[in-house]
């Protein structure tokens, strides 16, 4: 599903990545792990398409087509979904709105056919119910006002949406109590059709979802 090969990246003037590679295989529970600074963030940010970062050198394949200088959107309506650590808040963009538009954008650019009201608010009531959202939150600002733990419900809601053939997940459950952190892992069990890379620093969040693969960065380089 996702193929790096010699991947090299900087930040201003500093290579950050030195010669990368990484295949994660399509449907694995693949971990990527390392300590603070390692470089994991980093890969994360480039393979999602982050412009801060400059590719120097090597190739980003993913579900067989070239996205190494592919923008950002192209790589999430191809199926690419990303969580990062830290989502903004966006004061005035209600959370129903961004999932409205998401879900539409995605469903033109696979089907060529525009989402209904009716089919989108039954996918959301089936996410939301399985996650157990209130349905006030659905109103409310992106992030403006959660929690951590309740930030990563949305972004788990996101995610069921989107249902996405790969979703990369930067430290899932950092910020989460335990009840949140198990939500995360069992949603992550079920959907089977969805490749998962994702970082992790706690074994017990590790442990629940029992990874495939383990990959470790050390200083930019895979070790």
């Amino acid at each position: 599903m996702l193929d790096i090969t010699n991947l090299s990246v900087r930040f201003g003037n500093k290579e950050l990545l030195h010669n990368i590679t990484l295949h994660v295989a399509d449907g694995a529970r693949h971990l990527l792990a390392g300590h603070n600074g390692s470089g994991k963030s980093t890969l994360v940010a480039t393979i999602s398409g982050t412009p801060d970062y400059t590719i120097t050198s090597g190739k980003i394949m993913f579900n067989g087509t070239d996205i190494t200088n592919e923008s950002a959107t192209f790589r999430a309506l191809n199926g690419l979904f990303v969580g990062t650590q830290n989502v903004p808040e966006i004061p005035g963009l209600t959370i129903i709105s961004l999932l409205k538009h998401s879900c539409s954008a995605i469903a033109h650019f696979t089907t060529g056919k525009d989402l209904s009201m009716a089919e989108f608010l039954e996918k959301l009531e089936q996410a939301r119910t399985q996650l157990n959202i209130p349905r006030e939150w659905l109103n409310r600002s992106v992030n403006v006002g959660f929690s951590g733990g309740e930030r990563k419900r949305i972004m788990l809601l996101r995610l069921l949406l989107s249902n996405p053939k790969m979703a990369i997940l930067d430290e899932p459950d950092s910020g989460a109590d335990i009840k949140t952190q198990k939500l995360i892992a069992d949603t992550i069990q079920q959907m089977k059709d969805t490749t998962f890379l994702f970082i992790s620093h706690q074994p017990n969040f590790t442990d629940m979802i029992a990874p495939d693969t383990i990959t470790t960065i050390s200083e930019g380089k895979i070790i």
